[in-house]
């Protein structure tokens, strides 16, 4: 079982356990010992979103870092793609990421990037449990001039805005755009206003003042009615809304309609097939995604590959059978050709440099794809229980299915974190979907109250 990790890092609330700094600076212990065991650079950068803990976090992972004998470099605030870059252009060997995304400011996070780019595999973080909790690092202790030292990389978000901006193609300019863009108070907040403007477009920005405490408040790609609401108000081309640490996208169209990452995978994924840049004409989703997904890219004569919940899920399939596009409904878009993580800043400009070589608005590009109906219900439990455990649940689950057919999906998991079981329904008839999960609900509460 494991102690620490969960399927994206270290996650909690700042000052509890697990998100304490004496569990941040073993943590940095340990990432430095496996560095120092496997490479000869000895460098591990740390960056972080805008939450008031974070400098309470950094501060002790540079510390437990700096004990084993290996240099930090600080890139302060600046979005998780973005530390993925820093980490493989300067040639680091590791990188760290003090963020938890799309959580409350209270909560934090631990992630980490190896050398080339990509999150830590399940048995290097296994690797650094043991080490953590097996006391085999207490005995190595660097003395006098061999210790690490930290210091700052004042032009990080200056070499990622160029990066950025190297991904847009050279011939196009944002110069006709009005982009209405939300920051989620978050990591992207001095990047994106720069890389958009810079290329031309004219950017009303929300979400730019953090103060600690307000990212992810009522703002950003978890609140993108407010995205919306401005484009409407302004007359703006596309909206924009980011979370805070900038690796995921929501977007609207000039007409304030939300346009989710299913959407606009659908789009990029027509975009590279037409150009025969999808490898083996496959995109990669989760099973949270959309079955108009999966039609879309049958019409189009891709395919879709579907993997668990969790963006690293769809990255390690990707990498291990040669796909190059993915991502989820919630907004990762990952471009394998570009960046190792999903990235929301070079997302929505692919998505414009496609916009522009159409020259059609987003709610025409959008029309790709026509979603199901899907009903997704969260079942609170007094315990954890599996599904399965739940009497008459599994015969029931296999009579729903079988009435659904090849016409929708049902999906049954518990939560990672919580006593809740997740049921998601989707299907061509909402009244009926909308049954079948009150049905299945019904049967998982009654168990909870016997």
């Amino acid at each position: 079982m494991r102690k620490l990790f969960g399927t994206d890092g270290v996650r909690g609330v700042a000052n509890i356990y697990p998100m304490t700094s004496e569990i941040a600076m073993q943590i940095g212990r340990a990432i430095a010992f496996i560095v120092k065991n496997q490479t000869r650079g000895h460098q591990i950068v740390i960056g972080k979103d805008t939450r008031l803990s974070g400098y309470m976090i950094e501060n002790a992972l540079a510390a437990g870092i700096c004990s084993m004998g290996v240099n930090v470099q600080l890139v302060g605030p600046l979005p998780t793609p973005g530390i993925a870059f820093i980490t493989t252009s300067m040639r680091a060997d590791a990188g760290v990421v003090i963020s938890a995304s799309h959580n409350p400011f209270q909560d934090n996070g631990i992630k980490i990037f190896s050398r080339d780019g990509f999150k830590l595999p399940d048995e290097t973080e296994a690797d650094i449990e043991d080490l953590i909790f097996s006391q085999k690092m207490a005995a190595l202790r660097p003395v006098a001039d061999e210790v690490g030292k930290a210091s700052r990389i004042d032009d990080a978000k200056g070499r990622y805005i160029v990066f950025l901006k190297n991904t847009f193609p050279r011939k196009y300019t944002l110069d006709d755009f009005h982009i209405v863009l939300d920051c989620a108070h978050g990591a992207t907040y001095k990047v994106a206003p720069h890389v958009f403007s810079e290329l031309g477009a004219r950017v009303t920005t929300i979400g730019i003042h953090p103060d600690g405490k307000n990212i992810n408040h009522e703002c950003g790609a978890l609140h993108p009615e407010v995205m919306a609401e401005k484009v409407r108000r302004s007359g703006a081309d596309i909206g924009l809304a980011l979370d805070g640490d900038g690796d995921r996208l929501i977007v609207c169209d000039e007409k304030g309609a939300i346009v989710d990452g299913d959407h606009i995978m659908a789009i990029c994924a027509s975009e590279l097939m037409r150009r025969r840049k999808l490898k083996k004409k496959t995109l990669v989703a989760t099973v949270m995604s959309n079955m108009g997904l999966e039609k879309a890219m049958q019409a189009m004569g891709g395919h879709l590959e579907r993997t668990q919940v969790g963006d690293r899920y769809v990255v390690e399939t990707m990498r291990a059978r040669g796909y190059n596009f993915g991502g989820e409904q919630s907004g990762h878009l990952i471009f394998l050709d570009h960046n190792t993580t999903g990235d929301g800043i070079l997302a929505a400009l692919q998505l414009l440099a496609i916009m522009i070589k159409k020259n059609r608005p987003l709610s025409e590009l959008a029309a790709i794809m026509s979603s199901y109906p899907q009903v997704l219900e969260n079942v609170r439990m007094s315990t954890r229980i599996e599904p399965e455990q739940v009497p008459g649940f599994t015969r029931a689950l296999e009579e729903a299915k079988q009435k659904l057919g090849d016409r929708g999906r049902i999906l049954v998991r518990p939560s990672g974190t919580e006593p809740v079981i997740r049921v998601m329904v989707e299907g061509e008839d909402e009244k009926e979907i909308s049954t079948i999960a009150l049905e299945l609900c019904d049967i998982i509460r009654r168990a909870d109250r016997i």
